[in-house]
């Protein structure tokens, strides 16, 4: 009996399991563990429950059967693909209008059809392997290309220090390597979308879990190309007019003008005015820029002069905002820029 079996039938017997107790059970490690749970749930065999370090896997009974029409998967040549092309043919094959509300589709096709079009135009790819997958709960869907990455891409394009510094720049919106054809969003709201979406190029993994508000970077293998993995509950509330309300508001003519920049996503500790120059780039472009400290566990007099005093002082125009700025820090900030001009939008 193979390690996929084993899992099974421990699984009968135990009801409901967390990834390491499978893994001390078989004597594997998490990955192999996950693998094979992944596979499992594919097939429908059984039912996730939760996610990241608290997640638990039981065995489906007959109301978590997923018929083979709720499973898409097939690789495509990206060249000469349309995305909304592919889009129609999983939509018909997995029955989507079907099987989740009408805002989720929306959501869905959008996040889609954006992530499809940044393979075929960006990542140098002959081919992408697309699978899709509705269970009882969500709706999932992975596009995973073999080209250059998508943190390379912009590591190159921009002439930074290293890959990991494209993730800042990423999440910013408005960056692109192909200024004369995009606008640097769709990441940005495809990110804002889901349930949980992550991206993984090479060794880097950037994970937007929007239900527990949370952006984070883990390391992994090395994988070539790019991985983007998107979940959202079928019958998620979230609406695509308001996602694009919040970062695109009527009183900016529904442009895309404000922004968050998560500075955990660079360092946890700030102190000089290059650091603040990089962090800045690019956000000359926006009228509104929140920024979010946390995580951060110190800041220095020069990083806060170049980001409170002279960088508002150039733009005078631009609002910037704070939030999750520990009280200990706060000193920091009001020793540069006068308190009436500072905002914070903390809870």
């Amino acid at each position: 009996m193979g390690a996929r079996e084993d899992m099974e039938e421990y699984l009968k017997i135990r009801k409901q399991v967390s990834g390491k107790e499978l893994s001390d059970f078989l004597g594997i490690s998490r990955q192999a563990v996950n693998k094979h749970l992944k596979m499992l749930t594919k097939k429908g065999k059984i039912r996730k429950q939760g996610t990241t370090k608290g997640a638990v896997y039981r065995v489906c009974d007959a109301s978590d059967t997923v018929t083979s029409s709720s499973m898409f998967k097939k690789r495509y040549l990206l060249h000469g693909a349309e995305e909304h092309s592919v889009f129609k043919e999983v939509e018909l094959n997995v029955a989507l209008k079907r099987q989740v509300a009408r805002n989720v589709f929306n959501i869905v096709q959008y996040a889609f059809t954006e992530m499809m079009n940044n393979a075929i135009e960006h990542s140098r790819s002959k081919f992408c392997d697309v699978e899709f997958f509705i269970d009882n709960y969500n709706c999932n869907f992975t596009i995973r290309d073999f080209g250059i990455g998508i943190f390379h891409s912009i590591f190159k394009k921009f002439g930074l220090t290293d890959e990991s510094a494209a993730v800042g720049e990423l999440i910013k919106g408005k960056t692109t390597t192909m200024r004369e054809r995009h606008t640097g969003e769709r990441v940005f709201f495809t990110s804002k979308s889901a349930d949980l979406i992550s991206f993984q190029s090479h060794k880097t993994k950037l994970v937007f879990n929007n239900k527990a508000t949370d952006v984070f970077i883990a390391a992994r293998r090395f994988l070539k190309g790019t991985e983007v993995t998107f979940t959202i509950s079928r019958n998620a509330k979230r609406r695509l007019e308001k996602i694009f309300n919040i970062y695109a508001p009527e009183e900016f003519e529904h442009r895309f003008e404000k922004t968050r920049v998560f500075l955990k996503l660079f360092s946890k500790e700030f102190i000089s005015r290059s650091e603040a120059k990089r962090m800045l780039s690019g956000l000359h472009k926006f009228k509104e820029i929140i920024i979010d400290f946390q995580g951060v566990q110190s800041v220095g007099q020069g990083f806060a002069d170049e980001i409170f005093r002279i960088f508002k002082r150039e733009h005078p125009q631009i609002t910037i905002k704070t939030e999750n700025l520990d009280q200990t820090l706060k000193p920091i900030i009001d020793h540069v820029v006068d308190n009436n001009n500072l905002q914070q939008v903390d809870n």
